[in-house]
This record gives C-alpha cells, structure tokens and sequence, in this order.
C-alpha cells in the first residue's frame, strides 16, 4: 500500500511538471492552420494569381511544356506545329502523320492533329487548331478544311466539342466561321488587331477570338520611334481592353483572349479578361514573380457600350483600309504563317 501510494505520489509530480510544457488542445489544429496558411501565401505567385482572374492558355505545341504549366486550354498554329516537328520527340508522330496522311497536304493535316490529340489528353479545355493559313481568303475553301480536321480528330476519338478551329479573322475567314459555327464547329479567329475584326467575328457568332498585343505594340514602337511602352499604355493592351469593354457592354458571349504578349507586364495588365494565351517563356516569368499588385483591370461590370462598329463587308473592308496598323499585321501574320507552313511541308518531305 506504501509502494502503491508513493508511485502515485511520483506520477503526480510529473504530471504537473509536464503540464507547464503541455500545449492548449487546440494548439496543433491552430499551428496546422497557420503552416497552411503561409504554404499557401509561400506558394503565390504572379501566374497562380492572375489564374484566379483569368483562365490561363498555354501558346505552344511542346508537350513537355503543357505539362510543366498545366493550363486550362492550348493553343496552336503553324509557327508552333513546325517547331514541335523538329523536336526528336515527335519523330514518330510525323512518321506517322506521312502514314495516316498519304499526301503532303494530308500529312500537314493529319500532323496537326495528331498533335493536337496529344494536348487534349493534358488540358480539360479547348485545343486550338489552324487551317492553312494560304486559304485566308478562300471561304469554301476554309470550311472544307476546317471540316477535314474535325474528321481527323474523330477518327482520334476527340469530339469537336474540345477543338477551337482556328481562323485568320479576314473577311472571307470570318464568313467561314459563320458557316462552321452554325454547324456546331466552335472557331477561334486569330490575328485580330481591330475592334471591327473583333465585332464582326462576334456577329459571325465564333466562339472565341484572339485580339493580339505584341504585334500591335511591335508596329507602334517603329512608328513613334520609342523604345516602348508603360503597359497601362501599351497600344495593344488598349486595343484588347476596347474589344473587350465593347463585348461586355453588349452582352456579347464571344470569348475575348489576349494573345501574343511581349512581356509579362501587358498580360497582368489585361488580368481579368476572359482568357489569355501564354507562351512557355513567360508563363515561367510570371511564375516566378511575387503576386503582389496582381489585380484585375478588366471587369465585365461598369462597362460604357458606346456606339456600333458597322461589320457589314463594305464597313468592314473601310475600316481595315483606314486602320494602316491593323492592315499590316493581318497580311504580315498570315504570310509569316504561311512561311512557316512551307518550311513545315519540307521536314514532311524529308519522311515521305
């Protein structure tokens, strides 16, 4: 009995020393709270903030970098579909697009696709896919194409729900995605550097458009002879809010996605469109900066609808001759595209 109590004697006397070093209850829920909270703020940053804001597009055709990124939609066009090509580790997809394609147009066709595939297995959202850029102004031609394509991908297993037809947003390419969408083909139109562009596309019901910035900017810096521009004044971030505020304005549902950005610093001025589309390069710049300031400048509420862009074809066709900017860099695109293409049928060439 002496032992019993002289045992209970000592564990109470432990006990209470302990108790000076033993934390509240809630402590570990509280300290577990706080550790996630600054894992969290730790892990900010520039692109994880504008994700918020804006869905995030990957600008390329390198799996590898999709993958790296993990964005929503992706992008391509013939620029990004060569380069891919020349990469060792689409060897075997060019083999078999000569395969599956029989013919050089059918190769370039099958290509695109195959490639496309590839990224739909890695994004959720949409793949954008480009017609042959030399059928700018061909709309028959256009539609023709565009429908070979969504063929190819069902044959894949792909559903045309998840491809983004891509089309230069000329008048005749605009008129194709008139036809495509009312046939349930969902269209991006591309190389838009002008709210009538953006407009008439909307009026021809596309699903989505890609207004660039760089270009824009590009033409502007060798015209007034300056190095460049702060990005709240950059003439290609002005040019893709404007679309944006008149879409808005309006109602319109046409998706607006800034594209071929310069710098990080007009993409998070344009936080808060509906989407952007990045390039590798500077999805890792912005991965790498603090979010800090990262806040949207572009909202669908509050905005001033302003008068009615004129998107009939003689309006259209005025307003691109008196807008020399916006006339340039559509012709530039399309023949640097098309350059690109034909450098893409020589590595083809090279398999068959």
């Amino acid at each position: 009995m002496q032992r019993s109590v002289s045992i209970l004697l000592v564990f109470l006397l432990v006990a209470r020393f302990a108790s000076s070093f033993i934390l509240p209850s809630n402590y570990a829920n509280n300290a577990f709270r706080v550790m996630t909270k600054r894992k969290a703020t730790d892990d900010a940053n520039a692109l994880s903030t504008l994700s918020t804001y804006t869905t995030i597009v990957a600008d390329t055709g390198d799996i590898s970098a999709i993958k790296a990124h993990s964005p929503t939609d992706a992008t391509t066009n013939p620029s990004l579909i060569y380069k891919a090509a020349l990469l060792p580790a689409y060897g075997k997809t060019v083999e078999e697009a000569v395969e599956k394609g029989k013919t050089l147009e059918g190769a370039l066709d099958w290509l695109s696709c195959l490639i496309g595939k590839e990224i739909s297995e890695l994004v959720p959202g949409y793949v954008s896919t480009e017609v042959d850029a030399r059928l700018s102004f061909d709309t028959d031609a256009t539609v023709a194409k565009a429908r070979t394509l969504i063929s190819i991908y069902e044959q894949l297993g792909v559903p045309k729900s998840r491809i983004l037809i891509k089309i230069a947003a000329t008048w005749e390419g605009i008129q194709a995605c008139r036809v495509l969408e009312a046939e349930g083909v969902t269209c991006n139109l591309t190389l838009i550097f002008s709210l009538v562009q953006a407009a008439a596309c909307a009026d021809a019901g596309a699903t989505l458009i890609s207004p660039f910035v760089g270009r824009i900017m590009d033409w502007h810096k060798k015209a007034s002879g300056v190095e460049g521009f702060e990005a709240k004044d950059d003439p290609g971030v002005k040019s893709v809010t404007r679309i944006y505020n008149y879409f808005k304005a309006r109602g319109i549902t046409t998706i607006c996605m800034g594209a071929s950005f310069r710098n990080a610093g007009e993409i998070l001025e344009l936080c808060g469109c509906d989407r952007l589309t990045i390039s590798p390069k500077l999805l890792t710049e912005l991965e790498a900066m603090p979010s800090e300031g990262v806040v949207p400048h572009l909202s669908p509420t509050g905005c001033t609808k302003g008068p009615d862009v004129d998107t009939s074809e003689a309006g259209f066709r005025w307003a691109m001759n008196e807008d020399a900017m916006a006339t340039e860099k559509l012709a530039e695109g399309i023949r640097g595209f098309a350059r690109d293409l034909e450098k893409l049928e020589e590595v083809i060439k090279g398999k068959m």
